[in-house]
Protein backbone atom coordinates (compact mmCIF):
# COMPACT_ATOMS: atom_id res chain seq x y z
CA UNK A 1 0.00 0.00 0.00
CA UNK A 2 1.14 3.57 -0.70
CA UNK A 3 0.31 6.90 1.72
CA UNK A 4 -2.89 7.52 -0.59
CA UNK A 5 -4.38 3.72 0.65
CA UNK A 6 -4.48 2.63 -2.95
CA UNK A 7 -3.07 -1.37 -3.94
CA UNK A 8 0.85 -1.11 -4.91
CA UNK A 9 1.60 0.24 -8.73
CA UNK A 10 4.66 -1.66 -9.07
CA UNK A 11 8.07 -1.20 -8.75
CA UNK A 12 8.35 2.48 -7.88
CA UNK A 13 10.11 4.71 -10.76
CA UNK A 14 13.59 6.18 -9.50
CA UNK A 15 13.24 10.17 -8.89
CA UNK A 16 15.15 11.00 -12.03
CA UNK A 17 12.34 9.13 -14.12
CA UNK A 18 10.02 10.74 -12.42
CA UNK A 19 11.98 14.18 -12.69
CA UNK A 20 12.12 13.29 -16.91
CA UNK A 21 8.44 12.27 -16.96
CA UNK A 22 7.57 16.18 -15.11
CA UNK A 23 9.52 17.49 -17.75
CA UNK A 24 11.47 19.39 -15.61
CA UNK A 25 15.29 19.41 -15.75
CA UNK A 26 18.43 21.41 -14.35
CA UNK A 27 18.80 23.05 -17.35
CA UNK A 28 15.74 25.20 -17.68
CA UNK A 29 15.08 25.79 -14.25
CA UNK A 30 12.32 28.49 -15.37
CA UNK A 31 10.75 26.22 -17.35
CA UNK A 32 10.57 23.53 -14.80
CA UNK A 33 8.35 26.10 -12.28
CA UNK A 34 6.44 27.01 -15.18
CA UNK A 35 5.58 22.99 -16.24
CA UNK A 36 5.39 22.22 -12.43
CA UNK A 37 2.53 25.26 -11.60
CA UNK A 38 0.83 23.87 -14.74
CA UNK A 39 0.88 20.32 -13.80
CA UNK A 40 -0.05 21.38 -10.32
CA UNK A 41 -3.41 23.23 -11.70
CA UNK A 42 -4.16 20.76 -14.06
CA UNK A 43 -4.41 18.19 -11.05
CA UNK A 44 -5.91 20.19 -8.84
CA UNK A 45 -8.80 21.10 -10.94
CA UNK A 46 -8.72 17.17 -11.82
CA UNK A 47 -9.25 16.41 -8.43
CA UNK A 48 -11.90 19.18 -7.87
CA UNK A 49 -13.77 16.90 -10.60
CA UNK A 50 -13.71 13.48 -9.20
CA UNK A 51 -14.48 14.35 -5.78
CA UNK A 52 -17.72 15.91 -6.92
CA UNK A 53 -18.45 12.99 -8.40
CA UNK A 54 -16.72 10.37 -6.59
CA UNK A 55 -15.97 11.69 -2.89
CA UNK A 56 -12.46 12.45 -1.91
CA UNK A 57 -11.85 8.85 -1.88
CA UNK A 58 -11.80 8.05 -5.37
CA UNK A 59 -8.79 6.51 -6.83
CA UNK A 60 -5.90 8.30 -7.26
CA UNK A 61 -5.59 6.28 -11.24
CA UNK A 62 -8.92 7.94 -11.68
CA UNK A 63 -7.40 11.62 -10.73
CA UNK A 64 -4.77 11.05 -12.65
CA UNK A 65 -6.62 9.90 -16.04
CA UNK A 66 -8.97 13.28 -15.68
CA UNK A 67 -5.70 15.47 -15.03
CA UNK A 68 -4.06 13.45 -17.89
CA UNK A 69 -0.67 13.07 -16.26
CA UNK A 70 1.02 9.91 -14.79
CA UNK A 71 0.82 8.58 -11.49
CA UNK A 72 4.28 9.37 -10.69
CA UNK A 73 3.72 12.93 -11.28
CA UNK A 74 0.39 13.11 -8.91
CA UNK A 75 2.17 10.82 -6.37
CA UNK A 76 5.34 13.50 -6.18
CA UNK A 77 3.40 16.73 -6.29
CA UNK A 78 1.14 15.65 -3.06
CA UNK A 79 2.54 12.20 -1.58
CA UNK A 80 -0.28 11.78 0.49
CA UNK A 81 -4.12 11.54 -0.54
CA UNK A 82 -4.93 14.29 2.28
CA UNK A 83 -2.09 16.86 0.80
CA UNK A 84 -4.18 16.65 -1.88
CA UNK A 85 -7.66 17.15 -0.51
CA UNK A 86 -6.27 19.83 1.29
CA UNK A 87 -4.90 21.83 -1.64
CA UNK A 88 -7.82 21.15 -3.59
CA UNK A 89 -10.06 23.02 -0.49
CA UNK A 90 -8.11 25.78 -0.39
CA UNK A 91 -8.09 26.66 -3.91
CA UNK A 92 -11.74 26.56 -3.88
CA UNK A 93 -11.66 28.41 -0.64
CA UNK A 94 -9.81 31.30 -2.24
CA UNK A 95 -11.69 31.31 -6.11
CA UNK A 96 -14.76 31.42 -3.34
CA UNK A 97 -13.45 34.66 -1.97
CA UNK A 98 -12.59 36.14 -5.12
CA UNK A 99 -15.80 35.46 -6.74
CA UNK A 100 -16.96 38.04 -3.11
CA UNK A 101 -15.06 40.81 -4.30
CA UNK A 102 -16.13 40.42 -7.65
CA UNK A 103 -19.98 40.12 -7.09
CA UNK A 104 -19.47 43.49 -5.08
CA UNK A 105 -17.58 45.06 -7.81
CA UNK A 106 -20.30 44.10 -10.50
CA UNK A 107 -23.38 44.22 -8.48
CA UNK A 108 -25.70 46.08 -6.06
CA UNK A 109 -24.63 45.07 -2.68
CA UNK A 110 -28.34 43.45 -2.00
CA UNK A 111 -27.63 41.61 -4.83
CA UNK A 112 -24.21 41.02 -4.49
CA UNK A 113 -24.54 39.50 -1.02
CA UNK A 114 -27.95 37.17 -2.44
CA UNK A 115 -25.39 35.91 -5.09
CA UNK A 116 -22.18 35.18 -3.03
CA UNK A 117 -24.42 33.36 -0.42
CA UNK A 118 -26.24 31.05 -3.27
CA UNK A 119 -22.23 30.48 -4.48
CA UNK A 120 -21.23 29.71 -0.59
CA UNK A 121 -23.77 27.33 -0.78
CA UNK A 122 -23.04 25.62 -4.22
CA UNK A 123 -19.32 25.80 -2.82
CA UNK A 124 -20.39 23.59 0.36
CA UNK A 125 -23.00 21.37 -1.48
CA UNK A 126 -20.48 19.72 -3.75
CA UNK A 127 -17.76 19.09 -0.67
CA UNK A 128 -18.38 14.99 -0.65
CA UNK A 129 -16.50 13.35 2.57
CA UNK A 130 -15.29 16.44 4.01
CA UNK A 131 -16.62 16.76 6.89
CA UNK A 132 -14.92 13.42 7.45
CA UNK A 133 -11.97 14.02 6.07
CA UNK A 134 -11.63 16.73 8.63
CA UNK A 135 -12.53 14.77 11.75
CA UNK A 136 -10.52 11.95 10.44
CA UNK A 137 -7.13 13.03 12.71
CA UNK A 138 -5.07 13.71 9.78
CA UNK A 139 -2.49 16.65 10.59
CA UNK A 140 -3.03 17.84 6.88
CA UNK A 141 -6.89 18.90 7.58
CA UNK A 142 -6.10 20.41 11.18
CA UNK A 143 -5.63 23.73 9.77
CA UNK A 144 -8.23 23.76 7.34
CA UNK A 145 -11.31 25.04 9.42
CA UNK A 146 -9.74 27.92 10.84
CA UNK A 147 -8.57 28.75 6.87
CA UNK A 148 -12.22 28.56 5.73
CA UNK A 149 -13.24 30.85 8.39
CA UNK A 150 -10.44 32.99 8.25
CA UNK A 151 -11.74 33.58 4.64
CA UNK A 152 -14.87 33.51 4.73
CA UNK A 153 -16.03 35.71 7.56
CA UNK A 154 -13.54 39.22 5.78
CA UNK A 155 -15.31 38.34 2.96
CA UNK A 156 -19.09 37.79 3.65
CA UNK A 157 -18.81 40.67 6.20
CA UNK A 158 -17.48 43.05 3.91
CA UNK A 159 -20.41 42.41 1.96
CA UNK A 160 -23.14 42.44 4.93
CA UNK A 161 -21.73 45.77 5.48
CA UNK A 162 -22.35 47.13 1.95
CA UNK A 163 -25.71 45.83 2.28
CA UNK A 164 -26.44 47.08 5.58
CA UNK A 165 -24.79 50.72 4.28
CA UNK A 166 -27.68 50.72 1.67
CA UNK A 167 -30.26 49.56 3.93
CA UNK A 168 -31.01 46.21 1.83
CA UNK A 169 -30.79 43.94 5.11
CA UNK A 170 -31.19 44.17 8.79
CA UNK A 171 -28.48 45.19 11.30
CA UNK A 172 -27.93 42.54 13.65
CA UNK A 173 -26.60 39.60 11.53
CA UNK A 174 -23.12 38.28 11.91
CA UNK A 175 -21.16 36.87 9.29
CA UNK A 176 -19.81 33.65 10.89
CA UNK A 177 -23.99 33.14 12.14
CA UNK A 178 -24.87 33.19 8.55
CA UNK A 179 -22.04 30.85 7.45
CA UNK A 180 -23.00 28.60 10.15
CA UNK A 181 -26.83 28.49 8.90
CA UNK A 182 -26.05 28.21 5.39
CA UNK A 183 -23.85 25.26 5.76
CA UNK A 184 -26.47 24.13 7.69
CA UNK A 185 -29.02 24.13 4.90
CA UNK A 186 -26.42 22.83 2.60
CA UNK A 187 -27.36 19.24 3.83
CA UNK A 188 -30.34 18.45 1.56
CA UNK A 189 -32.65 15.98 3.47
CA UNK A 190 -34.19 14.61 0.38
CA UNK A 191 -33.50 13.93 -3.18
CA UNK A 192 -34.41 17.70 -4.37
CA UNK A 193 -30.38 17.90 -3.38
CA UNK A 194 -29.69 22.10 -5.07
CA UNK A 195 -33.23 22.85 -5.76
CA UNK A 196 -34.38 22.35 -1.91
CA UNK A 197 -31.07 24.05 -0.97
CA UNK A 198 -31.59 27.15 -2.96
CA UNK A 199 -35.07 27.33 -1.96
CA UNK A 200 -33.47 27.61 1.54
CA UNK A 201 -31.06 29.87 0.98
CA UNK A 202 -33.45 32.36 -0.95
CA UNK A 203 -35.80 32.38 2.34
CA UNK A 204 -32.88 32.93 4.58
CA UNK A 205 -31.43 35.62 2.49
CA UNK A 206 -36.06 36.69 2.84
CA UNK A 207 -34.90 36.72 6.45
CA UNK A 208 -32.02 38.88 5.72
CA UNK A 209 -33.95 41.77 4.70
CA UNK A 210 -36.89 41.65 7.48
CA UNK A 211 -36.73 44.83 9.17
CA UNK A 212 -34.23 46.77 7.61
CA UNK A 213 -35.09 50.08 6.86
Amino acid sequence: MNNWGDPPLGKARPPQVIEALDGETKSAPRKVRADARRNEDTVLEAAKSVFVTSGVDAPVREIAARAGVGIGTLYRRFPKRSDLVAAVFRREVDDCVAEATAFAAEKPPGEALAAWLHRYAAFLATKRGLAAALHSGDPAFDALPAYFRASFEPALGSLLAAARAADNIRADVEPYDLLRAIGNLSVPADAEGAAHTKRMVDLLINGLRFGAI
